[in-house]
């Protein structure tokens, strides 16, 4: 009887052993079915999140781009809009010349007399818009603003000092519009 009950009990533990083995495959098998679940989610996660980074690129991009857009349509809104500004001036100057070319009757002194007040008036457009003259006789050489293109030696005037003007220059703030081309003494 005692190799009966030892085959029992050898029985039983072989039994007990496949039902741990079982068990233990069931555990590893729950515990990678849980893995792979979390690992599932983990990547659901990350893609939501990198569709979700996406989006807000693409649209910062679409932001950036009519941002780019809506400034170089205000820019070329400003440029064309100036052009009028400054036209609209000048274009009273262009209608007093074309008169004075129509006019026949005038004398040489009438004709200069309104040769003269039309300059006059296209200078004064030019100072209401901040262009301002310079290169006068008498004022001081400098090479960054005059362009010399002579040179004299006289003795009653100081040296690198403005003797002749053949262009007044202009200027708009501190932008150079052309430089006064000049003779210089000494």
């Amino acid at each position: 009887m005692a190799n009966s009950e030892e085959k029992d009990i050898n029985q039983a533990q072989e039994e007990k052993e496949e039902k741990d083995t079982k068990s233990d495959k069931c555990d590893k098998s729950e515990k990678k079915s849980k893995k792979s679940d979390k690992t599932a989610q983990e990547l659901k996660k990350l893609q939501d999140d990198y569709a979700a980074l996406n989006d807000r690129y693409m649209r910062t991009l679409a932001e950036y781009d009519n941002y780019r857009k809506r400034t170089q349509r205000d820019l070329d809104s400003r440029v064309s809009s100036t052009k009028v500004d400054v036209l609209s001036k000048i274009l009273p100057v262009v209608d007093n010349f074309e008169r004075a070319a129509l006019n026949s009757d005038a004398d040489f002194d009438g004709y200069k007399k309104g040769v003269e007040m039309t300059v006059n008036q296209f200078i004064e457009i030019l100072k209401g818009i901040g262009v301002e003259e310079f290169g006068a006789v008498g004022d001081a050489f400098d090479p960054n603003i005059h362009n010399g293109v002579m040179h004299i030696e006289d003795e009653n005037m100081e040296e690198n000092v403005i003797a002749d003007v053949f262009m007044k220059g202009y200027k708009l703030g501190d932008k150079i519009i052309r430089p006064a081309t000049v003779k210089v003494a000494n």
